[in-house]
């Protein structure tokens, strides 16, 4: 059942009717849910909604001017504040370390996020937009039948960028760790500060953009209950694990558009290559010299993305009302 949830209008600066709640998975752990209305000035009855799926230490502020251009469109938006970040649960006594038992435990949050809109009677059809570990999570739900009509990928967690060399020892550390009691520990090369609290704009790996970057970096400062550090080893092992299980299965028979950037440094872009080479009338766009967060970039490349992203749930939602 949702509750009032804060919410911090100011920081998200996305449409001002947007509301948070409160919804538990069903292991109990609570979560935090947005919903930013469309504008009623564009539709009275809805387009549809799209379910947005953030990623790794991210919440659901960040997502309002995102939220914006789709209200704009005609769209509701429903983001989520996944388990051990935002203001949802966290698991750890540091709460900066980003964890999670098994990474298949976000589907209990995915569950719980169809639920509030559900509750919610948010316009159909459905859309999914993932980015980064949001892709990861929400490449297993659409796998597993999650009612979505169409899916946008921003540079997705398919594969965590890592050299070859070290992958190995990455995979013998983060499982070695859960047999000696040390898999709440920060992976090696992580720290529990806030990357975007304490990264110097300067060869940043997010984006180009200093007003997006300065978004971002108001939002963790002003509210420092958001900010979220490095991974735990368990985190890593999990995410290992995961993302090796998902590059096995065959892509789902749903519209896809994906987008990364050229210049990204987080997330393995010859997975993300693999995986649309393999999904029918999937679709790949290469940003140049995008980094990791395409939706917030400079802005020639913030508004293709946008845009091309609008006109293709646009596309999706009229085949969907015809075959209705």
């Amino acid at each position: 059942m949702l509750t009032p949830a804060p919410f911090h209008t100011d920081l998200a600066e996305g449409p001002a009717k947007a509301r948070a709640f409160w919804m538990d998975a069903a292991d109990g752990l609570r979560l935090r849910i947005a919903h930013f209305p469309a504008y009623e000035a564009v539709t009275e009855s809805g387009r549809g909604t799209v379910l947005l799926f953030p990623g790794r230490t991210e919440y659901v502020e960040k997502y309002g001017r995102v939220a914006d251009d789709l209200a704009m469109a005609g769209y509701d938006t429903l983001v989520i504040d996944w388990r051990g970040q935002g203001l949802a649960g966290r698991m750890l006594d540091e709460p900066r370390t980003g964890h999670v038992t098994v990474f298949e435990d976000y589907q209990m949050d995915v569950a719980a996020m169809m639920q509030a809109a559900a509750e919610l009677n948010l316009p159909k059809p459905f859309h999914l937009v993932a980015h980064s570990m949001g892709g990861c999570i929400g490449l297993r739900a659409v796998m597993d039948g999650l009612d979505v009509a169409s899916c946008v990928f921003s540079g997705p967690m398919w594969g965590i960028r890592m050299a070859e060399s070290l992958r190995p020892a990455a995979w013998a550390l983060s499982w070695g760790s859960k047999h000696v009691g040390l898999s709440h520990h920060l992976a090696p090369g992580t720290v529990a500060d806030s990357y975007v609290a304490s990264a110097p704009f300067e060869d940043n790996l997010l984006t180009t953009d200093p007003d997006q970057w300065d978004y971002m970096r108001r939002q963790v400062l002003a509210r420092p209950e958001l900010q979220l550090g490095g991974p735990s080893l368990n985190w890593l092992h999990e995410a290992l694990s995961e993302t090796r299980t998902l590059l096995r299965r065959p892509s789902p028979n749903l519209p896809c558009l994906t987008f990364t950037g050229t210049h990204e440094r987080i997330v393995d872009i010859p997975r993300i290559k693999d995986r649309m080479a393999r999904w029918p009338g999937g679709r790949l766009e290469m940003l140049d010299r995008g980094e990791h967060e395409v939706m917030m970039e400079r802005p020639v490349l913030r508004e293709k993305v946008i845009t091309q992203m609008i006109d293709f749930f646009d596309t999706q939602s009229q085949i969907s009302a015809l075959s209705a």
